[in-house]
């Protein structure tokens, strides 16, 4: 029997490197392992969750199809789809919803974090994101999760209610694991906290050309370039991660005995790194334009998508249905 993958990515536009490196990368090398069937969403109605655009959240939604499409992923090896298009998740996450506490999801740090970012945003749906993902992964009974590490608090989450749900009733629910890879947790540019879309200056998008790339790095905070030590954290620390990602070990150690010892000159960094990330990234952006010029065929694989993961969905609710006596 075949391990079932599920992971999805925000409808919030295009993906970035956060997104390639501590996902997409992952995503690439379960589907290409013969062990695992994968099942890979654009998860819009976890977009909605948060203040959004209506009026791109459908082209939102299709770029990032055609990002994971341009990075390798296969619709004859994965399902792709959009979340919206399997109404089973929503059908499953308000049965489970009856599994957790509503004092259970107020202490999640993911919910304080986003409570102290969206102030005025703090609706039942952002609450209850956490019951959604579970059923998003539930639904398919996937035993293994593609995500970064700061999605761990939200797989406890699923991992609880599934244990609730095979006590109580007698589901076979698998308890799901967090996949990591090498990449799973990438640093922001601004030199605090983790790459994100929501935080200006702090990421580089997958689309953006070596240009905007040196644009993007040029901003990234630095020091005088020397020191007894190399710093840890902070801007510096994040550079030289993304010269081990880009160019490799060897070329991280480099930077850190220059640095001990003669000084790092961070415009030729900058420009070196700059050129190695473009160099990763241009092979897909090329693909991507081949997607960008055939969107009917980006709507075929979206939809037939929906039919592959609907065709799954609907055996586990009509278990699910059973065990918990709805009619």
């Amino acid at each position: 029997m075949k391990k079932r993958v599920f992971s999805g990515t925000r409808a919030t536009g295009r993906l970035h490197l956060g997104n390639y490196l501590g996902a997409v990368k992952g995503y690439l090398e379960l589907q290409n392992d013969l062990n695992y069937e994968t099942i890979y969403m654009v998860m819009d109605l976890h977009a909605i969750t948060t203040p959004f655009d209506n009026k791109t959240l459908s082209q939102n939604t299709k770029d990032v199809v055609m990002d994971y499409l341009a990075c390798g992923l296969d619709p004859e090896k994965s399902i792709i789809t959009a979340q919206s298009l399997v109404q089973e998740h929503t059908y499953l996450a308000q049965i489970l919803s009856s599994e957790i506490t509503v004092a259970r999801m107020q202490h999640l740090p993911t919910f304080k974090d986003k409570v102290k970012q969206y102030p005025k945003s703090v609706t039942i749906a952002l609450l209850n994101y956490p019951v959604l993902m579970a059923a998003d992964i539930l639904l398919y009974k996937a035993s293994l999760v593609p995500v970064g590490i700061d999605q761990e608090p939200h797989l406890e989450v699923a991992r609880e209610i599934a244990r609730k749900m095979n006590e109580k009733y007698g589901t076979d629910f698998p308890e799901p694991k967090r996949f990591s890879t090498k990449g799973e947790y990438i640093p922001s540019l601004s030199g605090e906290g983790k790459m994100s879309k929501s935080i200006e200056g702090s990421f580089i998008n997958i689309t953006d050309d070596l240009e905007t790339i040196k644009k993007r790095l040029a901003s990234a905070p630095t020091d005088e370039g020397r020191g007894d030590t190399v710093p840890k954290e902070g801007g510096v620390a994040n550079l030289l991660t993304f010269v081990e990602l880009f160019e490799g070990e060897e070329k991280r150690n480099k930077y850190e005995k220059d640095y001990i010892k003669d000084g790092i000159r961070y415009g030729d960094l900058k420009t070196e790194l700059a050129e190695a990330i473009y160099e990763e990234l241009k092979p897909i952006q090329e693909k991507r334009k081949e997607f960008e010029n055939n969107p009917s065929k980006v709507d075929e694989i979206i939809k037939e998508g929906a039919q592959k993961a609907s065709k799954i969905a609907k055996e586990t609710i009509k278990e699910v249905k059973g065990k918990i006596g709805l009619i």
